[in-house]
């Protein structure tokens, strides 16, 4: 998590390791030119190349405020035929307007309790239902996130522990700037005479509270107010001991003071770029390479892009939509020019949400209200930041042009690890995680890197089976919250009703299947309570003596373990006694995530990571083939992806017995957990492009095959997969019933005509290949193509239900 503060020794930083004294003494002795270099290098440890912003919409709520800051031209008197607040019809039109804009924000800034000072406030808020701004605030804040998805920000002032806890239900994040620890600005003469919500005691209690409410805060320092250089040291440390007990400071803002016409402080001197810049640096020294440290880019003008040699790692708020109310004089620079500028500077900026990914959906559970977790988890990708489209699996891709390639150079550490992969060397944990992370350039590398090891490997054959899904049940005893297809005895809810089919309809669709050019038939189905290891040896030998050819690929590695405990037999034993019944390969599926951290959140009761290892090992030693799959995009991050891809290639290198490796992109449609808010929605297409990428990479040279799901991506999605390492795409299906129960668009079948116009699209070669890629038999193939259209399915009830129908037309007849 992002709350470490301490910087990493180096030999090269002449500050680590001193005092707070001697620090103090250290910086404030210390040239503008001294400090950079130090600061960038923490910069760059604890946030690479990422350059974050948050995309907002500045929802000013009301600008009354009861102090009388010399600098501000936000707070403004009541004016006779304004309302002193903005309405909820005037709030969701901001929202609203921010959303269809992109943005993910909605920054909720006010003046201090303007009821305490003036009659118009009180009234109005009477008008509006409430006694109190924050009160009102907090209603607002529920409308926006309720209505619009955005996540507010809330700066509102000076707060008690009662009004920070009203807040944090309807807030993802808070903030207030400390400014300055200094009493003597707060006595007469100084800038913030007259106002007490600024004396730094109250300021400071504030932030305090928040920590022990587990609130993610922003605070920072305004320079240029009258202040020394000590005393803005002396606020930063004050920040600094604030975080190491409660850990909640999410960044640290250094804002440089712009006078401002009308206002006590119009003439006052600010300070300049290399003051600026000094202070950022000695922030970023006394505060840590993990601290976020942001600097606003439009008080800087079109000097803005130095501020990153000083060590920020963050933008700020930047709208799109919305004015900077609170320096009106200043615009925000065009994201476009944002963009450009960061990677003139060899950064990659990247948009993130209001909490920071460490205090929002990576730390949910401590940092979050549970009203805040399904907002927040909608909005970001696997790594806490904010999703780079609105695109889930099981939809189209919008037609779009890719984002343009900003970065001159590829990060060596990048470079240096797709190096060490294509040569076949494994590769560890942290080195996956940071292919997870690439973006821009590093992305392109990662993917161009996985292609050509594909192309070494495979060449530039496609390879696809021609197969049916057979789904015998959706009774399932398991309640996993990623399953829109299971059902249980009596349900009906999600898509379809519950179903156990007839062992004459399993062996109808497996014989037409064959007719058809199938060559396999995959079967699988929900943990229905009454399925004993016996139903799964019938089911094989049934379809084995019905159609003799056909290649059976079935049952799951939890399908076997429940086969087995039924009948008391060792797994071996029952994996024996399958494979006499006829069944020839296993799909690797119920994987999941082999990480049981996730597995206790989306299938608690399901197999254990060790567990569907001991399978599968157990199934490669018993002479079976399987295949792996991973199933992402749902609460699992980048270092769960890659201890799974780790465990596939320690098994592999034991057995040699998976035949491919099958990423499956979570489809959040209509999955329970996804419709409760706990759960993203689905891998970025980013995240899927990479999944792909890195599992070629980290599984190389013990995993030769790697698969994209059409019928997840549909056609335009394994098409970019294929140009990220991916070399087949899988079976035609015929029938698809689970992705298609959690909401996926892209059909049933992909027939092999279609298949094959779709690999030649791409300039590559198809071939139509067997389970265990053998080449197929020229007239099998034949009756594949132009296949006669499937005859209509038949899902039998359950047998109670069906037996319940019997009973009431027994009773029609002896009515009659």
């Amino acid at each position: 998590m992002e709350s470490g503060i301490s910087p990493t020794p180096d030999s090269a930083d002449p500050y680590t390791g001193l005092s707070d004294d001697a620090l103090r003494s250290a910086l404030l002795a210390g040239r503008t030119d001294e400090l950079l270099p130090v600061a960038a290098r923490l910069r760059d440890a604890g946030h690479g190349r990422v350059q974050s912003w948050s995309p907002k919409v500045f929802v000013p709520l009301t600008q009354l405020c009861r102090n009388l800051c010399h600098y501000c031209t936000f707070s403004q008197p009541p004016r006779r035929g304004e309302a002193p607040y903005l309405d909820r019809a005037a709030v969701l039109e901001i929202a609203r307007a921010g959303l269809a804009a992109g943005c993910t924000e909605a920054l909720f800034t006010l003046g201090d309790k303007p009821e305490l000072r003036f009659a118009a406030a009180r009234d109005a808020l009477a008008g509006l239902g409430h006694a109190t701004t924050l009160s009102y605030l907090a209603e607002m804040c529920a409308a926006v996130r309720d209505e619009t998805g955005l996540l507010p920000h809330v700066n509102a002032g000076v707060m008690n522990r009662a009004e920070l806890a009203a807040l944090r239900p309807v807030a993802a994040s808070m903030g207030l700037m400390l400014e300055s620890v200094s009493e003597r600005l707060c006595a007469k003469g100084g800038p913030h005479y007259r106002s007490p919500d600024k004396m730094p005691a109250a300021r400071l209690e504030t932030i305090r509270i928040a920590g022990e409410l587990a609130i993610p805060f922003t605070t920072g320092i305004l320079i240029g107010i009258g202040e020394t250089r000590a005393e803005r040291i002396d606020a930063l440390l004050a920040i600094r001991d604030l975080h190491r007990r409660h850990g909640h400071i999410q960044e640290v803002i250094v804002q440089n003071f712009r006078a401002k016409p009308r206002t006590a402080m119009a003439e006052a001197p600010e300070p300049d770029m290399d003051d600026l810049l000094w202070t950022i640096a000695a922030a970023r020294i006394l505060l840590g390479p993990a601290m976020n440290i942001q600097a606003p880019p439009n008080l800087s003008a079109g000097d803005f892009p130095r501020l990153i040699d000083a060590g920020i790692n963050d933008w700020g708020g930047i709208s799109p939509v919305t004015p900077d109310h609170v320096n009106p004089e200043a615009p925000w620079p065009e994201v476009d020019r944002l963009r450009a500028a960061t990677a003139e500077w060899g950064r990659i900026l990247v948009a993130r949400l209001p909490a920071y990914p460490g205090w929002g959906s990576q730390g949910i559970a401590r940092w979050q209200d549970p009203a805040m977790a399904g907002p927040l988890l909608a909005a970001a990708d696997a790594s806490g930041f904010a999703r780079a489209d609105r695109w889930s699996p099981g939809l189209p891709l919008p037609d779009r042009a890719p984002e343009p390639v900003l970065l001159r150079s590829v990060d060596p550490d990048i470079a240096a690890i797709t190096a060490r992969a294509m040569a076949g060397e494994a590769i560890g944990e942290d080195h996956i995680v940071r292919l997870f992370a690439a973006r821009d350039a590093d992305l392109d590398h990662v993917c161009a890197a996985a292609d050509a090891l594909r192309r070494q490997v495979n060449g530039d054959t496609v390879t696809y089976v021609v197969n049916r899904n057979i789904n015998y049940t959706n009774i399932c005893l398991y309640k996993c919250g990623f399953c829109a297809f299971s059902k249980g005895d009596k349900a009906e809810a999600l898509r379809g009703r519950p179903y156990d089919l007839d062992r004459e309809e399993v062996i109808r669709r497996a014989r037409e299947a064959w007719a058809r050019g199938g060559t396999e038939v995959c079967l699988q189905g929900g943990i229905h309570p009454h399925y004993t290891g016996d139903t799964y040896l019938d089911l094989a030998h049934a379809v084995r003596t019905a159609v003799p050819d056909v290649h059976i690929h079935a049952f799951s590695p939890l399908e076997v373990a429940q086969g087995a405990a039924t009948l008391g037999l060792p797994v071996t034993d029952f994996l024996a006694r399958l494979k006499a019944a006829g069944l020839d390969t296993l799909p690797g599926t119920a994987a999941e995530i082999l990480d049981d951290e996730v597995r206790a959140q989306i299938c608690p009761d399901k197999l254990t990571s060790d567990e569907w290892i001991e399978v599968v090992g157990a199934a490669h030693d018993t002479g079976f083939r399987t295949t792996a799959t991973i199933m992402f995009g749902h609460v699992d991050a980048p270092r769960h992806w890659a201890r799974h891809l780790l465990r596939i290639r320690a098994l592999q290198a034991r057995t040699g017995g998976f035949t491919e490796f099958v990423p499956l992109p979570f489809v959040p449609m209509e999955a329970p957990m996804a419709l409760r808010g706990q759960a993203r929605r689905g891998p970025t297409f980013r995240e899927v492009r990479l999944m792909h990428a890195v599992a070629r990479l980290a599984l190389h040279p013990l995993v030769t095959s790697i698969q994209a799901s059409w019928v997840k991506l549909g056609p335009a999605g394994v098409a970019a997969c294929l140009r990220a390492g991916a070399n087949d795409l899988g079976g035609t299906l015929m029938n698809e019933s689970i992705s298609r129960a959690a909401g996926t668009r892209h059909g049933q079948e992909m027939p092999p005509e279609a298949m094959d116009a779709l690999i030649r699209s791409i300039g590559r070669t198809p071939r139509q290949r067997t389970t265990l890629y053998g080449d197929v038999a020229d007239i099998v193939r034949r009756r594949g193509r132009n296949a006669a259209a499937l005859t209509p399915m038949i899902l039998t009830p359950p047998i109670k239900r069906r037996a319940t129908r019997k009973n009431e037309m027994e009773s029609l007849n002896d009515g009659r």
